[in-house]
C-alpha cells in the first residue's frame, strides 16, 4: 500500500483517507480542510501499512471510499486511535459478495478481461455523467493498466483469504445510484446505520 501525505503541516488533527481501487494522489489533489493534515492510502497490491504515521495525532477523522472501506477495516481493526469520526462511503466489509458487494462472477470476469477498454468503462460508471467524466479525466490517476490489473488481482486474493474485519464505522453513506458495488440497497453488517 502507498501512504502519501497530501498535506503535512504538523497539525494535531489528521484526515486519514483510504481511496478506492485504481486511485492515486492525482485524483485527490484538492484543498484539504484547514487544521488537518491529510494522509492518503491507495494502491492495494500489498496491505503493508506504516502505523507510525498515525502517531502523535490528537484526533483522526477516517474516511474510506469504495474498496478502501474493506482495506481500512482490515488494516485498522484491533487498533485504538483517537477517532473523531469513521465514515464509510459506497463500500462494504464484504467487497466481493453476491448480496453485499460486487457479485463474485462480475469481479472475477472484470479481472479476467481487464484491459484499457474495461478501465474506461469502469471510470465512466463511477462518474455517472459526461460532466463528471470530464472532471475525473482532468485529475485521472497516472497508474498503468498493468498496475491496476495487478492491484485488482491482489485484492481478489486478499479478500478471499481473510474474514471481514470486526471494525465498526460511525456512519456509512451508500449512494442510491452506485453502479459498481450495490445491486440492491442494504447496509452490510459492520456498518452502523443512523
Amino acid at each position: 500500500m502507498k501512504q502519501l501525505f497530501i498535506k503535512k503541516e504538523n497539525s494535531p488533527h489528521l484526515l486519514l483517507f483510504f481511496a478506492g481501487w485504481g486511485s492515486d494522489e492525482n485524483l485527490f489533489r484538492r484543498t484539504v480542510a484547514e487544521g488537518y493534515d491529510c494522509l492518503l492510502c491507495f494502491d492495494y497490491r500489498t496491505l503493508e501499512f506504516d502505523y507510525s504515521l498515525l502517531n502523535g495525532y490528537r484526533e483522526i477523522r477516517l474516511l474510506a471510499w469504495s474498496m478502501g472501506v474493506w482495506v481500512a477495516g482490515q488494516i485498522l481493526s484491533g487498533h485504538t486511535y483517537p477517532w473523531e469520526m469513521k465514515l464509510a462511503v459506497n463500500g462494504t466489509p464484504f467487497p466481493i459478495d453476491d448480496r453485499r458487494g460486487i457479485a463474485e462472477a462480475v469481479f472475477h470476469g472484470t479481472l479476467e478481461n481487464f484491459s484499457d477498454a474495461a478501465l474506461a468503462r469502469f471510470r465512466r460508471r463511477i462518474c455517472g455523467g459526461a460532466g463528471q467524466v470530464k472532471e475525473f479525466l482532468s485529475h485521472q490517476p497516472y497508474r498503468t493498466t498493468e498496475e491496476l490489473g495487478a492491484e485488482l488481482a491482489a485484492l481478489e486474493h486478499e479478500v478471499g483469504k481473510v474474514q471481514p474485519a470486526a471494525f465498526v464505522w460511525d456512519k456509512a453513506i451508500i449512494g442510491l445510484c452506485d453502479k459498481i458495488l450495490f445491486r440492491q440497497i442494504s447496509v452490510p453488517h459492520g456498518l452502523a446505520q443512523r
